[in-house]
């Protein structure tokens, strides 16, 4: 595979790489099953040992489960027979996950451990007699956990969890599992996009305020607030955050006199769903830490969950979502994050918005594999951290590891 980057500082991105198959079949080989620790699940769902939880990496279907002796596993949910999913359901607890087809039964560790008519049936049929189940059993990934996140890779050549996610990353989930959680529920979106656009979205700060009008009128994310992006060494890993609270209405009308934002045209009655109540040493009412490839955690005022990507395609990919609060939060905190969540989700009041957004670019694009995207805002040259927010170098940081792992690496790309 070739790409022809037209600046090595990835300010200039190939709208084909959204669009080619054999790109999207490398992405899943070399990325997904690659030298990356993907999010999976939170120990918070399988808290009991014959646990078990179903996910995906990639276009991959997994299960996670605990043992008996409460031990986390993971392991590719394709049956070793004719390949059909073992477990459909979201999650359950059974000491054995048995495929529906021809009842080949699997411990949760993923071990085959018994097939029907395994013998045969009145001396004739049956498995040839050196049948070896254990050399037969799902693909394993090795499983590392983080203040209870639940990571897994296929690669034996991945670094240790905690170096991949590097002192920026293994703060912030630090920051947000700084105590046991509870689970308040999933949802799941749908766009019809390929995933790359939708992990560039979760890096695009300049975005937020322009697309999210809803953010800027009521104050909840505006670009002339407190806030900026931060990296880690690699540039994988990104977070988006903010400060409410820190402009003024005036500040806000003088930025955004030119666009759509109806900062003095509307009000909300009931204001309950603006309430931010401060429960983190740092003050953000917005952070956004993403960890490449699939994973976001995410906070807007008190509603927190985590988000994965999973392609469903060169042009789809589904985002799950899972809501959780704290174990000690009481009954009206409970209640204002669910209220809060209305924010976010498929009919959320902002991610309808990037989920159109994203459509509208796989629809444009689809016919200009030639062109390219401009990504210059906030300069070119070496990704940085910034301390403002009307700015893109995490998108061209994306890239950059994109390109590395893919192998099309621009000639003395910068990094």
């Amino acid at each position: 595979m070739k790409v022809d980057w037209p600046r090595n500082d990835y300010s200039r991105v190939p709208f084909r790489l959204h669009h080619d198959e054999d790109i999207y079949a490398l992405e899943m080989e070399r990325i997904f099953r690659g030298p990356t620790w993907n999010y999976l699940c939170l120990e918070a769902e399988i808290p009991t040992p014959h646990d078990f939880r179903t996910t995906w990496v990639g276009d991959t279907p997994v299960i996670v489960s605990r043992d008996k002796e409460g031990s986390v596993h993971a392991f590719v949910n394709r049956c070793s027979h004719r390949g059909a999913m073992i477990v459909r359901e979201l999650k359950g607890n059974a000491e054995r996950l048995v495929c529906l087809y021809h009842r080949w039964c699997y411990s949760n560790a993923g071990e085959l451990t018994g097939l029907p008519f395994r013998q045969g049936l009145r001396g004739e049929g049956g498995m040839p007699k050196d049948f070896d189940m254990k050399a037969v059993s799902p693909r394993r990934l090795r499983v590392q956990t983080l203040n209870g996140v639940v990571f897994g890779t296929f690669s034996g050549e991945t670094e240790p969890l905690d170096q991949y996610l590097g002192e920026f990353g293994t703060g912030m989930v630090k920051r947000f599992f700084h105590k046991p959680v509870k689970i308040l529920g999933y949802s799941r979106q749908r766009i019809h996009g390929n995933w790359k656009l939708y992990a560039e979205n979760l890096r695009d700060t300049y975005h937020a305020s322009l697309l999210h009008e809803f953010f800027v009128t009521y104050g909840v994310d505006r670009a002339t607030q407190k806030g900026g992006v931060k990296m880690d060494g690699r540039h994988r890993h990104n977070m988006n955050h903010a400060y409410a609270g820190s402009d003024s209405q005036e500040e806000a009308l003088e930025a955004y006199a030119d666009t759509a934002a109806r900062l003095d045209r509307m009000r909300l009655r009931d204001t309950k769903l603006l309430q931010f109540t401060n429960e983190y040493p740092d003050g953000m009412n917005l952070a956004a830490p993403v960890f490449f490839p699939n994973a976001l955690l995410i906070q807007i005022n008190n509603s927190i969950g985590t988000r994965q990507i999973r392609p469903k395609g060169v042009d789809a990919h589904e985002v799950f979502q899972t809501l959780f609060c704290y174990e000690d939060d009481d009954e009206a905190m409970v209640r204002h994050r669910l209220l809060s969540a209305n924010l976010v989700g498929p009919a959320g009041f902002v991610s309808m918005e990037d989920g159109e957004a994203i459509e509208a670019v796989q629809r444009a694009t689809r016919s200009a594999r030639d062109a390219h995207a401009v990504i210059e805002m906030g300069g070119r040259g070496p990704v940085k951290d910034e301390t403002h927010r009307v700015t893109q170098p995490p998108l061209r940081g994306l890239w950059s590891s994109w390109a590395e792992l893919m192998g099309v690496e621009a000639p003395g790309g910068i990094r």
